[in-house]
């Protein structure tokens, strides 16, 4: 709760989707361990966001797909709360599964009336395996599906940026792509904090939200994805 003089002001809800591929593809070249590892990092970068912004309670949730998709974490957590469980890697990429489960989410009852526009971050590294077209219409129908801040970040050079972009639109700064576990930290990092700081009306040109750098799609690890 937030304190205003002569009235008390409650922090509206901001749902934070991470939507992540856990294909079978992505066992190879220690990629599933390197997207766990980054969505830890990821983690404190958010807590900082969230104190910075009482006015929003930021809530994460979770959904992995591979053949078919399921919640990973299905209950809204306080982001400060969150203990990631590792994911695990098997099976297809069926990414249009993923938003049908995503999407009856974005409205009515289970998004409040009060919910910022969600922030939703996409991560894979390959092609969708399912009629993934239909299920990102259905998805788009829905207003906080359009109105959300989504990112994506491609893992490797068999990522299908086009459908990526797709997934954006005009709503994010483009795809971004990783092909090594030190940029797939940065990249996670960089694109869940910037989106919800923009969901939550905080400035993106916070300086703790610096545009990416050449630095930040270099690397010089030895590991190519």
């Amino acid at each position: 709760m937030t304190e205003r003089p002569g009235s008390r002001l409650a922090a509206r809800p901001l749902h934070f989707f991470i939507i992540a591929d856990c294909s079978g593809s992505m066992a190879a070249d220690g990629k599933m361990q390197s997207l766990n590892n980054a969505i830890r990092e990821m983690l404190p970068h958010l807590v900082d966001v969230a104190s910075q912004n009482p006015h929003a309670d930021l809530l994460i949730r979770s959904i992995a797909f591979s053949s078919g998709a399921r919640w990973h974490i299905e209950t809204p957590t306080p982001v400060a709360r969150v203990g990631w469980q590792n994911l695990t890697t098997g099976g297809y990429t069926d990414m249009g599964a993923a938003l049908d489960l995503l999407a009856p989410q974005l409205g009515p009852p289970a998004m409040e009336e009060r919910a910022l526009p969600p922030a939703i971050l996409l991560v894979s590294d390959g092609m969708p395996t399912d009629d993934y077209k239909p299920a990102l219409a259905r998805f788009l129908d829905e207003p906080m599906g359009r109105r959300a801040v989504r990112m994506a970040v491609g893992i490797g050079r068999d990522a299908d940026v086009e459908v990526l972009e797709r997934f954006i639109g005009s709503s994010g700064q483009g795809v971004l792509t990783a092909n090594n576990p030190e940029q797939l930290v940065r990249m996670i990092r960089w694109a869940s904090t910037h989106a919800s700081r923009v969901a939550s009306n905080l400035a993106p040109a916070n300086p703790t939200v610096a545009p990416l750098s050449n630095d930040d799609v270099s690397s010089p690890a030895e590991l190519i994805w």
